[in-house]
C-alpha cells in the first residue's frame, strides 16, 4: 500500500527509541564529573609559613607567602620550576627568602637610609578579603591579593603611612603576574618617596649559556663600580662573571633566553622603569650564608625596578607597577633568537 514503507520505517524508529527509553531498560549512567583540585588553596609551608597555592586547570601553578609577600614558586604545566631558590632559604623571620621574587619596598638596595631592599620582604602580610577593583584580563580567573600596612614600630623606622596592595595572578597560558598598588594614606599631609624592585630570581640551566635581549645600548649604573655610570655596549648580555647592574630607562618588553634548556622568559613590565641585572658568581657566592657555593649557575636576576627616580606620592595618591612574566619554548638552537618577535610581538 502507498506509503508502507514509511509506516515501517516509523515503526522501526519507535520500537529503538521504546528499547532505550522503556521501564525495563536500566537508565544510563551518569558520568562522574572529574573533581579538580581548588583553584586557590591555603597551605602551610615545610617550615609552618602560610602559603596561598594558586593553581590554573591546566597545570600551571604559583605560590605567595604571606611572609613578605613573596612569590616562591611558578611551574609550567610539566610541573617544571621556572623560578630559583636557593636550598639553603631560610623561611622564617627576620630574614628574608632566598629567592623567587622578593619585594624591594620602600627601598631599593642601599638607595637610602634603611636596611638593604626595605622592610616589605621580611614583614608578615594580611590576605585582601575586600580590594578596591582592579582591571582584569577576562582569562585571568586564579588570582590572590595580600595587602600589608605599617606596624608602630615600622613607623619609627620610615615615618609614613601607606596601603600596599599586592595582587598575584596566574593567566590562562601559565603567565604570572603581579600588580602593586601603593597608597599614600599620610594624614599630616606629607609626600613621601620611595625606590622599589621586583627581585626576580629565574631559574637557568647555566649561567654561561644565558643571554638578555632588550637591554642593548642602555645607560647603566654598575654597582660594582661605586654607582659610576657607563652605556651597554654589546648585542645581547651574556655572562661570564659577577654582574650587579642597575639599567635605566629600559623597554616594557625584555628577553631571557636560556639556549640549553631551549627556553626564554619574557619579562613585560608597566610603572618600572629601569632592570637590575645581579648574579653574585663564584667568589661572592662563598659569602652570602644562605646561598649555595655553585648556586650561581643556575639562576639570574633580572628585576622591574624604579631606582633611578625615585617615585613621590602625595596623600591619597597612588601607584601602581606591573610584571608579567611568561616562559615560551625557543625555537631555535644555535642561530639568532628573533628579535622582533620576542620583543616586540
Amino acid at each position: 500500500p502507498p506509503g508502507g514503507k514509511e509506516r515501517k520505517r516509523k515503526a522501526r524508529e519507535a520500537s529503538r527509541w521504546w528499547g532505550m527509553a522503556g521501564a525495563s531498560s536500566p537508565p544510563p549512567t551518569p558520568k562522574s564529573p572529574k573533581l579538580q583540585p581548588p583553584l586557590l588553596e591555603r597551605a602551610k609551608g615545610p617550615s609552618g609559613l602560610d602559603k596561598i597555592v594558586l593553581r590554573d586547570p591546566r597545570g600551571f601553578t604559583a605560590e605567595v607567602r604571606l611572609y613578605g609577600g613573596q612569590v616562591t614558586s611558578w611551574k609550567n604545566e610539566q610541573g617544571d620550576e621556572l623560578l630559583f631558590v636557593s636550598s639553603k632559604a631560610i623561611f622564617k623571620s627576620p630574614g628574608a627568602i632566598r629567592g623567587g621574587i622578593p619585594i624591594c619596598f620602600p627601598q631599593f638596595g642601599t638607595h637610602g637610609n634603611l636596611e638593604k631592599h626595605g622592610f616589605a620582604r621580611n614583614r608578615l602580610w594580611l590576605v585582601d578579603d575586600n580590594p578596591p577593583p582592579l582591571p582584569v584580563n577576562s582569562g585571568i580567573k586564579t588570582y590572590a591579593d595580600l595587602i600589608l600596612k605599617p606596624s608602630e614600630e615600622d613607623l619609627k623606622i620610615w615615618p609614613h603611612r601607606f596601603e600596599f596592595r599586592l595582587r598575584v595572578a596566574l593567566g590562562p597560558k601559565g603567565d604570572l603576574f603581579l600588580t602593586s598598588r601603593i597608597r599614600n594614606t599620610n594624614t599630616d599631609g606629607k609626600p613621601f618617596s620611595f625606590t622599589f624592585a621586583y627581585h626576580t630570581y629565574f631559574s637557568v640551566s647555566d649561567i654561561s649559556e644565558v643571554r638578555i635581549e632588550g637591554l642593548e645600548t642602555m645607560d647603566y649604573f654598575d654597582n660594582l663600580k661605586g654607582k659610576e655610570r657607563f652605556t651597554e655596549q654589546g648585542d645581547a648580555l651574556v655572562f661570564e662573571s659577577e654582574i650587579d647592574k642597575v639599567y635605566l630607562d629600559t623597554p616594557p618588553k625584555i628577553a631571557i633566553i636560556d639556549h640549553e634548556k631551549k627556553r626564554t622568559f619574557v619579562l613585560r613590565k608597566d610603572g618600572l622603569p629601569d632592570a637590575v641585572v645581579w648574579n653574585p658568581w663564584e667568589r661572592r657566592s662563598k659569602t652570602i650564608l644562605d646561598f649555595g657555593d655553585e648556586e650561581y649557575k643556575h639562576m639570574l636576576c633580572v628585576e622591574p625596578a624604579a631606582v633611578e627616580k625615585p617615585i613621590t606620592l602625595k596623600p591619597g595618591e597612588e601607584w601602581k607597577g606591573r610584571l608579567e612574566l611568561s616562559a615560551v619554548p625557543s625555537s631555535y638552537y644555535s642561530g639568532q633568537l628573533d628579535p622582533d618577535k620576542v620583543l616586540h610581538g
